[in-house]
This record gives structure tokens, sequence and C-alpha cells, in this order.
């Protein structure tokens, strides 16, 4: 799964990206909304993750653009502007979710596997079994369904 962050905060950009990557995602990250709207154009992403308030095109903008061009990747809103507000005005610009800075990552990696799902018609579960083993494939753990013993 191929991910696009358009964030500007360089902090923010370590921790998700990180995050992200150990989750098992592709990630691109454009640092303004210029770069981020060229990048949507020219590459196909499972989801992309936006911030607002960026440097040359601001993330509505570059939303509204990435609709325009019939675009449906799904986006979620990364964002410090947290009025009502603001949310509406970018869900009205095509944004899929929002999610308000600060947040907890395991909350956005939720909504990314919840945008995929609802993308690829999916409704399957992120887990495998084989006997006894279960894996979880987004949080990429491995667990016994035994029961330990009492000691």
């Amino acid at each position: 799964m191929k991910i696009l962050f358009v964030e500007d905060d360089d902090k923010i950009v370590d921790f998700v990206l990180k995050k992200l990557m150990s989750a098992g995602f592709a990630v691109d990250r454009a640092a303004d909304g210029e770069e981020g709207v060229s990048l949507a154009l020219y590459e196909r992403y499972d989801v992309m993750i936006v911030d607002i308030m960026l440097p040359r095109v601001d993330g509505i903008d570059l939303i509204k653009q990435i609709r325009a061009e019939n675009i449906n990747t799904p986006v979620i809103i990364l964002s410090a502007k947290d009025r009502v507000s603001d949310r509406v005005r970018g869900l009205e610009a095509g944004a899929d979710d929002y999610l308000t800075k600060p947040f907890a990552f395991s909350e956005l990696l939720a909504k990314i596997q919840a945008l995929i799902r609802r993308a690829t018609g999916t409704t399957e579960s992120s887990t495998l079994s084989y006997g006894d083993l279960v894996m979880d494939l987004f949080k990429r753990e491995v667990r016994s369904k035994k029961k330990r013993p009492n000691h």
C-alpha cells in the first residue's frame, strides 16, 4: 500500500513516516501543496494524508485540484485547525476524513485502514490464521490462540 503524505512540519513528518513505514506502508512525502498536487497527478496512491496550512498551495486547494482531475484517492486531512467550520470546509472540499493535531498515531492508522477497506471494497479482517497462530497484517504481530497454563 502506498501513501502520499503532504506535510511541511519536519517533526511530524519524521514521526509519521517512521510509524507508517514500520506498519508496512510505502510513503512519498511532499513538503508543500504544489509538490503534493504534482505527485498526486502522476502517481497512484491508496491514501493521501494532507495538512491544510501548507506553503505554495494550501491543503484545501490541493484537494479541490485533485478532485477536479477525477482523482478519487481517499484523503485524510491532518491539521491543527480544529474548529467545526474548518472540518466542514475540509470535508466539503473533498476530504474523506479529518484528524486534528495533536493526534494518536493509532487513530490515524485506523482511519487509513478504514479508508483502504472502503476504497477497495474489502470487508475482510487484517488477520490471517493458521492453526493456533494469528497474524495481524497491519500491526505486523503474531500471537498464539493457545491459552497459557497458569503456574
